[in-house]
């Protein structure tokens, strides 16, 4: 076998059940960084949010081999919430701590690498992407607040869409 798929989401769906399975609450921890995440900006500190996917907080939760997507409210306003499985770097419960946090993973890198690598090289078309962008769109108010996001940390894979 030389390329395998990544184990993340195979993982996370375990430990999604598991933690049902035992009355806990489900929480993520994201890497907002990473291209394609969309989630409420107001809410990521430090590079990263933090975010409940029990049943009863999620309308229309889907964990596939490429991504979670759900509807939530947000500050009382309804949110759809879109997360490469690559953004992915923990999953825990809420009451204990009780989960496991995900090291980087080759093909999460060389998809990283790859998708830089043809920005590059094709600069002027536009990619098909989900409807869904990694950063709200800037408005003036929201300028310094946009530009001034943390870098991400040393030694995990990053990927910043620059327009």
């Amino acid at each position: 076998m030389d390329k395998m798929t990544p184990i993340r989401p195979y993982l996370l769906r375990s430990h999604y059940e598991w933690l049902l399975d035992n009355d806990l609450t489900p929480h993520i921890v994201v890497d907002a960084h990473i291209a394609g995440v969309y989630v409420p900006q107001q809410f990521v500190q430090d590079g990263q949010i933090v975010l409940n996917i029990a049943p009863s907080a999620v309308v229309a939760f889907e964990l596939n081999n490429t991504a979670l997507s759900f509807n939530a409210r947000f500050g009382g306003v309804p949110f759809d919430v879109y997360v490469p499985v690559a953004a992915i770097t923990a999953i825990y419960a809420r009451e204990n701590g009780a989960g496991s946090m995900f090291e980087p993973e080759q093909a999460y890198i060389d998809q990283a690498e790859q998708e830089i690598a043809e920005a590059a090289v094709e600069p002027s078309e536009e990619k098909s992407i989900p409807a869904l962008v990694s950063a709200p769109a800037a408005s003036p108010e929201s300028k310094s607040e946009a530009t001034e996001r943390p870098k991400p940390t040393k030694g995990k894979p990053a990927l910043r869409v620059i327009k």
